[in-house]
């Protein structure tokens, strides 16, 4: 295994690079040819480039790029492909470049790379390599978060027709139709000698700094041993709608200390009936379920201020 300065320094002199771009994500589809054209442009040898516009094939089309042994595997999509990618780059010895096309781009964000593909491609062109941790839910890889409850039901209903769009207003929209007739959950939190018991429609698990596009606290991110379990409101629904509006307008000023935010390296959650888990924003199971982090599992290009721990 190559040090990150070396991987960084192979990178930026032999430009062996793979392309997998997810053309269903919102905007994969209008732009898979431009970031191709644009990493050729940027001096990248691609090995293999491949744009995924049928379900299931994205896996197979990271296996086939993977087969390259190029020395940086570009992924182009939303959190969903970013995890699936992170999770088959885990302790290899290739680092993943992002290109963040998806509706909300949490990891893309939590890392310091905003979704505008120029910049994303200077990244790849001018960053370093760093590594991350991964959060692990049951035997599931993920770079985000994972969701239990009311959200697990939202990815499970929401129209793919109406995210591409629309973009991410699709989500609420999709909650208030399911809201109505939704019962909280009685969850169990045990972690680090503690037992937390308590009632909501929502569970977030974040590995990462954000969520739907906005800051989870402004100390919270991807590097740093600890994953971030809090509940968005308690039983009655109008605390869901008002934690959650708490949320998007004051992550970016909270920070892991305050309540409701519980921030352990690993954790149990039980509900009192089966609940619906979505990782990444895809459906993954349910309750029971033990969550936690592989430290320093992902190589990713950062860009080059971005702190390494």
């Amino acid at each position: 295994m190559r040090t990150k300065q070396e991987l960084t320094e192979d990178i930026r002199r032999e430009r062996r690079a793979a392309l997998v771009v997810n053309a269903r994500s919102r905007r994969g589809r209008q732009l898979y040819a431009d970031a191709h054209a644009r990493l050729v442009d940027a001096g990248f040898q691609l090995l293999g480039a491949y744009a995924v516009d049928r379900p299931g094939e994205l896996e197979n089309s990271l296996r086939a790029a993977l087969a390259h042994q190029p020395d940086l595997l570009v992924a182009g999509g939303g959190d969903g492909t970013i995890s699936t990618a992170g999770r088959m780059l885990a302790h290899q010895d290739i680092a993943l470049g992002l290109l963040p096309l998806g509706t909300t781009n949490n990891f893309a964000r939590t890392v310091g790379i905003a979704p505008d593909l120029d910049e994303a491609v200077a990244t790849l062109v001018d960053g370093k390599v760093i590594d991350v941790d991964l959060g692990v839910a049951g035997d599931m890889p993920f770079t985000n978060h994972v969701g239990i409850g009311l959200s697990a039901e939202i990815m499970i209903n929401v129209p793919s027709r109406l995210k591409r769009m629309i973009g991410r207003i699709a989500y609420p929209i999709t909650a208030l139709g399911l809201l109505s007739r939704h019962r909280p959950l009685r969850a169990t939190l045990r972690a680090e000698g503690q037992e937390i018991v308590f009632s909501t429609h929502q569970v977030y698990v974040a590995n990462g700094g954000f969520h739907a596009g906005r800051p989870i606290t402004a100390d919270a991110h991807a590097d740093d041993r600890l994953l971030v379990a809090y509940p968005v409101g308690g039983a009655p629904k109008r605390e869901l709608i008002r934690e959650t509006a708490r949320n998007a307008l004051t992550g970016h000023r909270r920070t892991l200390r305050e309540r409701p935010f519980i921030a352990v390296g690993e954790l149990w959650l039980e509900t009192d009936r089966p609940a619906h888990v979505e990782v990444d924003g895809e459906p993954c199971g349910s309750t029971p379920l033990r969550i936690a982090v592989d430290a320093n599992a992902l190589r990713i290009m950062a860009p080059p201020g971005t702190p390494d721990h």
